[in-house]
């Protein structure tokens, strides 16, 4: 008996001794996995060098510590509470499922997604409050700093932070865990074209952070957020500087420079709206994106205690009427058609995240240089990044509302014929508070002309209501209230979708008339389509551009009967059936898919084919 005591303790301490060793043996070195087609970014990524630029161009500090690269990750059955150990490790901020997280894992709506890190906080930060901030984490995030709770945040398209001071410790060592739940379409919450068993229009999943994490330190009352509305009919613009102590005034200082020039100083406080008068304003516009640099400061006692960078555009969009009578689109005042393509978001080797912000800035790019004045950023938002290069380069963007709920019921047999769907609660809740978050996030960006809280009947509820209150939330711009049919008289832009079209909606003259999407023509390229089989008519550029040519050349009358803008199907290939080939560009953005000097010259024909109404 005590031999076999002394045999089950020695055989306990080598199992103990032999866990030890193993959960100390470091992870397997981070690769990207295998994927279909890998970007060329992707191929040459860096991860100790992800994304090194300042991830909030609308209010820039310049000092920070970005937390992207390698952290340890764990997938666990809701409700297993913190992990004893961690399966290996992903690179941040490349979503769970992706090639380039190196872990290329499903997560599914029974499981949580753990990671966790260690940081240090910098020594001259001493004093300092403690900000960490997320770009955006799909879906409900919870967030702890040294295994103490710093906060909760719901929402996959926005970016938060929480103020983590009180839970910084002594010394360099701190930790911080992040647990994600995402149920993907099996939730009520927002999903855009996400689904869990993607097929035809709908892509794989993305679960957990998709984009920059970092800290920064700040003053004890800071800049929470700088909302800037341009009036150029009064040429002035109105900035309204927040700040974490909303019921603290403060005096603020706001500085505008003409490139490296400054060119006046305005005062105020924080907390209200401060107008700035503008001598002679030089407008943003597509041809001519000029912006306004900024620097603002909160002053107390004669002491600047919190200064950020930022910029505005002045422009105005709104609507006004032909001779014919008709309401068109008009931007600064004048009649212009808003042309370009729909524009997914997706990426082969990072889904939703872009292998870097070259890669964000190539896309943006390469649209201008094809002739567009528009993209359409459908059912997502991005890295705000993207909509600073929209600012920069000078892209009208119309932003689409992730609005699905397959969870819903409907009142009707479909969403195009007048119907709406009964959304619970909880959904609505949902729907309404990511739809909010998603304004105030992008507010202040003069790219930004449309807001489209509804796509072609998905999830679409209480339609009357859901518009009016937005136009209500932001008068400065335009409300496409359903793109693509189910429209309700309501909002400035009733939508027409035709494939492969294009087409006109019914003629009305209480809104403006937009083809929200149409053609759609399709050419696989070998070695750079999603899928091997090659089954498409179009059988090489040539063949594809003259056919856009042609499909181009139908819209060009529908303009002049009184059409404001057209969305072309797309700006990429991407996943999902054959059908979706249809892009200017292949998915992994290697090959230019249409003559560019010919797809420039009828592009820049649409797009100023309104020119002779400002006569």
């Amino acid at each position: 008996m005590k031999k076999r005591a002394n045999y089950l303790q020695k055989l306990t301490l080598y199992i103990l001794i032999t866990i030890f060793i193993l959960s100390c043996q470091p992870f397997e070195k981070w690769k990207p996995l295998n994927e279909k087609l890998m970007t060329t970014w992707g191929e040459n990524i860096n991860p100790s060098a992800l994304f090194p630029e300042y991830p909030r161009p609308l209010l820039e500090r310049d000092n920070w510590l970005n937390l992207n690269g390698l952290w340890k990750y764990s997938i666990l059955p809701s409700g297993s509470g913190f992990p004893d150990n961690y399966m290996g490790e992903i690179l941040i901020p490349f979503p769970v499922e992706s090639a380039l997280s190196g872990v290329k894992k499903n997560v599914g709506e029974a499981n949580e997604l753990w990671y966790t890190r260690k940081f240090s906080i910098p020594k001259n930060w001493k004093g300092k409050r403690i900000k960490i901030n997320f770009g955006a984490v799909d879906w409900k995030a919870t967030i702890w700093i040294n295994r103490k709770l710093a906060g909760e945040h719901t929402g996959g398209y926005t970016p938060f932070s929480f103020d983590i001071t009180e839970l910084i410790k002594k010394g360099r060592d701190q930790e911080i865990v992040v647990r994600v739940w995402d149920p993907t379409e099996k939730g009520t919450q927002p999903t855009g074209k996400q689904r869990s068993e993607y097929f035809e229009v709908w892509y794989r999943p993305v679960t957990g952070i998709w984009q920059t994490v970092w800290l920064e330190p700040v003053a004890d009352n800071y800049i929470t957020a700088i909302r800037t509305t341009p009036d150029i009919d009064d040429k002035s613009v109105t900035v309204h500087v927040q700040t974490n102590k909303e019921e603290l005034n403060e005096n603020v200082e706001i500085a505008v420079f003409n490139g490296e020039d400054e060119i006046l100083t305005q005062k105020g406080v924080t907390n209200t709206n401060l107008r700035i008068q503008l001598d002679n304003p030089r407008l943003w516009c597509p041809d001519d994106p000029f912006l306004y640099n900024m620097e603002v400061r909160i002053i107390n006692n004669e002491n600047i205690i919190d200064k950020v960078k930022s910029y505005f555009g002045m422009r105005k969009i709104s609507l006004k009427r032909d001779s014919e009578g008709l309401l068109r689109i008009a931007l600064n005042n004048k009649f212009i058609f808003n042309y370009g393509p729909l524009d997914q978001g997706y990426w082969p080797d990072g889904l939703y995240t872009a292998p870097s912000y070259a890669a964000l800035e190539w896309d943006v790019t390469n649209t201008k240089m094809l002739g567009f004045n528009m993209i359409r950023k459908h059912i997502k938002t991005e890295p705000e990044r993207w909509y600073y290069y929209c600012d920069k380069l000078g892209m009208l963007v119309w932003q689409d509302m992730p609005s699905s709920d397959n969870k819903a019921e409907w009142k009707g047999p479909s969403g195009i014929d007048g119907k709406e769907i009964i959304r619970s609660q909880e959904s609505e809740y949902n729907y309404r508070k990511e739809w909010k978050e998603i304004i105030d996030f992008l507010y202040s960006h003069p790219s930004i002309v449309v807001w489209i809280p509804f796509n072609e009947g998905w999830g679409q509820f209480k339609t009357v209501d859901i518009v009016n209150w937005t136009k209500d939330y932001d008068r400065s711009r335009l409300i496409d209230g359903a793109s693509g049919g189910n429209n309700f008289p309501v909002g400035d832009i009733v939508d027409h979708h035709q494939y492969p079209g294009p087409a006109m909606p019914e003629r009305v003259t209480d809104r403006a008339m937009v083809n929200g999407e149409f053609g759609a023509i399709s050419l696989q390229i070998a070695g750079h389509s999603w899928y091997d089989e090659l089954k498409l008519k179009n059988k090489t550029p040539d063949d594809l551009t003259n056919a856009y040519i042609n499909i181009c050349n139908k819209l060009k009358p529908l303009a002049t009967k009184g059409l404001s803008g057209a969305v072309y199907c797309q700006t990429t290939d991407i996943e999902g059936v054959w059908k979706e080939d249809n892009g200017f560009f292949t998915y992994d953005r290697k090959v230019v898919k249409m003559i560019k000097d010919k797809t420039f010259k009828i592009n820049q024909e649409l797009v100023h084919s309104l020119d002779s109404l400002n006569n």
